[in-house]
């Protein structure tokens, strides 16, 4: 029945006002999420555009601009899993000419913006790489030594099977001749300049610390130059004596017999105490 005031009854009107609410936003929802669905497909495929045209930039030796792009792939799309590798193609574009610091930051945030990356293990890598290859020679200063001796040490603890780790051990034995490099360039310096205690605490680290390396055998020889030179004799014959017990046939034991000239006879070691050392170190790889 059609009211005099209007084309439905009061009661009915307000049913249909309801109903025509709801349709409305109904509508207006379901737009919003094909917007939203749209909007997100033209943003991932901008981002796809801009990781791969850092890519092409990368290729093509342009570094810093293949960088750029892969930090605003990153940006763009942040949920997609682009952004992770976006985010360490960055790192590595500019690592790749070097700029190594700008790469570690890169590195770091990679790490704390993504902890359950696959890849995490590579950023720990990386920034182990960018600390080593900053070391030139024996007289830069070891801060950079030290840093990629950490993250070397982080990923054979932390991902020992894998293949970081083996190229992880190899380089920290290139690490540990490095650092006895250092200490017997301070350890000539001191000699030089006759601050001759300096320098044999320098030499007598390498002897414990780096007996390993290609300098024992100078340290050795230097700390009998050393001991003859302030008089100490008998210190110097014994470390000459220890010099040819183990390197006999080489240049620096040969250095150091010339410094005591033809007065000075090598210590002989016993058969006896020499079986006995080899059976104790052989002992050791059992225990």
């Amino acid at each position: 029945m059609v009211n005099r005031r209007g084309l439905f009854p009061k009661p009915y009107f307000s049913i249909f006002l309801f109903i025509f609410l709801i349709f409305v936003v109904s509508c207006s929802n379901d737009k919003s999420k094909v917007d939203t669905v749209l909007l997100q497909q033209d943003v991932e495929e901008e981002m796809i555009l801009a990781y791969k045209e850092g890519m092409k930039q990368l290729e093509l030796g342009d570094a810093l601009y293949a960088s750029r792009k892969f930090d605003e792939a990153e940006i763009l799309f942040p949920q997609s899993i682009w952004a992770a590798k976006a985010s360490l193609m960055s790192a590595y574009a500019l690592y790749s000419q070097n700029y190594y610091d700008d790469a570690i930051f890169n590195l770091e945030r990679h790490i704390k913006n993504y902890p359950k990356d696959k890849n995490l293990v590579y950023a720990h890598y990386l920034i182990a790489i960018c600390y080593f290859e900053q070391l030139y020679d024996e007289k830069k200063d070891l801060k950079p030594l030290l840093k990629a001796r950490e993250k070397f040490v982080y990923i054979l603890n932390y991902y020992p099977n894998t293949d970081y780790a083996i190229d992880a051990k190899w380089k920290m034995g290139l690490i540990v001749d490095q650092m006895a490099a250092k200490e017997m360039y301070i350890g000539r310096y001191y000699m030089k300049t006759e601050k001759w205690i300096a320098a044999i605490n320098r030499f007598q680290f390498v002897v414990k610390y780096y007996d390993t390396t290609v300098y024992i055998e100078e340290a050795l020889h230097r700390l009998v130059e050393i001991y003859y030179k302030i008089g100490l004799v008998e210190e110097a014959q014994k470390v000459a004596a220890v010099l040819g017990y183990n390197y006999g046939s080489g240049e620096w034991y040969q250095n150091s017999y010339r410094v005591f000239q033809k007065s000075y006879k090598t210590e002989k070691i016993s058969k006896k105490k020499k079986d006995s050392f080899i059976k104790k170190k052989f002992k050791r790889l059992f225990e």
